[in-house]
């Protein structure tokens, strides 16, 4: 017996209401990075709205002109596709390269479930932050790859150490931080060195 229950009538809204029923889901996707302090993974879900507020945070650091109110709406559904995709290790090349067909079929069929013009708006902001080519997608990919690294540099290593994670990984992986953003990626190498010093970097 199924625990959803049917659609309830909203009249014109109706489609909204079940795309936000249906993307409650995205509480359930498991990162690996575990919330501060506790024993606990962070959700997906918490993950995007800590991205949201970090982008409202680090807006007057963006270096370039953006529109804010675009990354925040990024921020909040680039993940969304994860209800059906899962979460992959953003150092897991070949697992990042096996999900993105399922990422772009999920972005399909979960935006779809909005009305027009709403659905196509927002998949074309998911597309917009995937290429990475605007203003405000390097500026949401940064901040998307930067939380993680600040989590774990305030954690001890967690997710590094848990999932045996190189320095050189970390540098690569994050090397355009440094074309977008050159004054935080120095700061950020240096706080890197030093995890991996500690040994929270291989």
């Amino acid at each position: 017996m199924s625990l959803i229950s049917p659609a309830l009538d909203f009249g014109s809204m109706t489609e909204v209401f079940h795309f936000l029923m249906e993307i409650d889901k995205l509480k359930t996707v498991e990162r690996r990075t575990k919330v501060l302090g506790t024993t606990r993974q962070e959700n997906s879900a918490e993950h995007s709205w800590h991205f949201a507020v970090a982008a409202m945070s680090l807006a007057p650091y963006a270096g370039e002109a953006i529109d804010l109110p675009k990354v925040i709406q990024m921020a909040l559904l680039h993940d969304i596709v994860e209800i059906d995709a899962g979460d992959v290790l953003v150092y897991d090349l070949a697992g990042r390269a096996a999900v993105q067909e399922k990422e772009q079929a999920a972005a399909v069929r979960l935006f779809g479930l909005l009305p027009e013009p709403q659905g196509s708006h927002f998949l074309s902001l998911w597309h917009e932050y995937e290429q990475g080519e605007t203003p405000e997608a390097r500026f949401a990919l940064l901040i998307d790859r930067v939380l993680p690294v600040i989590m774990n540099l305030n954690n001890r290593g967690q997710s590094w150490v848990e999932n045996g994670v190189r320095l050189e990984q970390v540098l690569s992986r994050n090397a355009f931080i440094g074309e977008v953003h050159p004054e935080l990626w120095r700061y950020l190498e240096t706080h890197l060195h030093a995890a991996h010093q500690q040994g929270w970097l291989k």
